[in-house]
């Protein structure tokens, strides 16, 4: 069998970890042949392919990003789309695709299935929003980075007395600033799940300056203050109709600043959360994901995507995993609120 995989979407940690676990696993059990897919779904619309062997897969595990390329190319959005992804898919004698992305990706995957490709899901997303899976690999790197920021601003906050507001990923849903802000001590945490009171942000920062500490704000991209919205940093929709989102760490910074009369400044923590190596917890999942993906394949039970459930690794129908986010459960949450709170 001949077997094309691709990644697309936001890059992240671990993506690597899932093209080598399948190749080699494809390679010396099972006897298939690979072939790789630049940049998403743009490599099968428009036939870009490189060579995917065990030499290819070799020194890949511990890289981020991912040595396929990536992209948010739709091709449902594009004027003939699906039938030249399967022209191209016949063209190259390819017989079943290994999709590995978060929503988007995994949705695109989703309509090709019912179209009559086959094609196998693995979730990817530092959000860890995707649902049917409790974890995404990049989840736990992305946390871990944000932990370590905040680690470091402690010190230069308290230095100065300034309050440091802290912008982390999360457009729907709030778990790396739930989760790097519980790790990373941090005074107020802000999500995308719950509007906030910026008179109680206040409140908590001022209440911190009192005790002689310099109060860290985590805030997700996507919160919203209330009877607000969240901060564009532009109009412009992407090929999957998402905005760009940025700027709510600016604007509640001047908020906190002029109500508290502190220093508020702001770190922006961006595409720093998905570079860089993998953790080892990211390895691992990553890895595991891909050898239950091979299977799939290889077992003709196509139209899957392979999730995490407690500690098993399983297999569910594709729409599972994109037909409702996964958010923060706010209301599981009430006795990390009356801590932060305090």
């Amino acid at each position: 069998m001949r077997i094309g995989v691709l990644t697309g979407g936001g890059d992240c940690p671990g993506l690597n970890a899932v093209i080598r676990a399948v190749v080699r696993k494809g390679v010396d059990t099972y006897g298939h042949e690979f072939v790789g897919f630049r940049d998403g779904w743009r490599g099968p619309l428009e036939g870009n392919t490189m060579t995917l062997g065990i030499k290819e897969v070799r020194g890949i595990l511990p890289r981020g990003g991912t040595i396929l390329g990536s992209s948010r190319t739709n091709p449902f959005k594009i004027e003939g789309g699906v039938e030249k992804i399967k022209n191209n898919l016949t063209e190259l004698g390819v017989d079943a695709l290994v999709a590995i992305g978060g929503e988007d990706t995994l949705g695109v995957a989703t309509k090709l299935d019912e179209l009559g490709v086959k094609v196998v899901g693995v979730p990817k997303t530092i959000d860890n929003d995707l649902g049917a899976t409790d974890y995404t690999f990049g989840f736990d790197t992305a946390v871990n980075i944000a932990m370590e920021a905040i680690d470091r601003l402690h010190t230069t906050a308290e230095s100065h007395h300034r309050t440091l507001v802290v912008e982390v990923m999360g457009r729907h849903a709030g778990w790396i600033a739930l989760h790097a802000g519980i790790a990373g001590g941090a005074n107020v945490i802000l999500l995308p799940e719950k509007q906030f009171d910026v008179e109680q942000v206040a409140a908590y920062v001022e209440k911190r300056f009192q005790h002689q500490y310099a109060p860290i704000v985590v805030v997700a991209e996507g919160a919203q203050p209330l009877d607000g919205q969240m901060v564009l940093h532009n109009q412009e929709l992407d090929a999957f109709g998402h905005v760009r989102l940025g700027g709510i760490g600016q604007w509640l910074a001047e908020q906190l600043e002029a109500k508290t009369g502190k220093e508020a400044r702001t770190v922006v923590l961006g595409h720093i959360q998905r570079g860089g190596t993998p953790t080892a917890a990211d390895r691992v999942l990553a890895t595991r994901f891909g050898l239950q993906a091979i299977d799939a394949i290889h077992e003709g039970d196509f139209g899957k995507m392979m999730a995490l459930r407690g500690t098993d690794i399983v297999r569910v129908p594709l729409i599972e995993g994109t037909r409702e986010l996964k958010t923060v459960p706010v209301e599981r949450y009430t006795e990390v609120e009356t801590f932060f709170g305090s």
